[in-house]
């Protein structure tokens, strides 16, 4: 008979070795990815209140330039209304000052 003292203890429970932290979801889900440009993003901050015209893939919006963040910008429609759009960088093709 083994008068080891741990023979009446169960056997510890192993947990799965893993290098990603808890917060992360699992690498089987899919995670959206963007790039950020942070040139673009400078030079749009610095004509925040100037009125451009953004060319983006679906084409032309005018107005002022309200807001910029690292994935999109804030453009109020200048004449017209009180429109806002929300445009994302990625889908901006190129960027013109509007000289009314």
């Amino acid at each position: 008979m083994n008068n080891y003292p741990y023979n009446n203890m169960p056997m510890p429970r192993r947990m799965p070795s893993t290098n990603r932290p808890p917060n992360m979801p699992p690498m089987n889900m899919p995670m959206q990815v963007s790039c950020i440009d942070p040139f673009v993003v400078d030079t749009l901050m610095s004509i925040i209140g100037k009125k451009i015209i953004v060319e983006t893939v679906r084409g032309s919006i005018q107005g002022k330039l309200a807001d910029v963040k690292p994935d999109h910008i804030v453009l109020k429609e200048v004449c017209g209304g009180d429109s806002v759009f929300f445009i994302r960088i990625q889908e901006i093709v190129h960027i013109m000052p509007n000289i009314d």
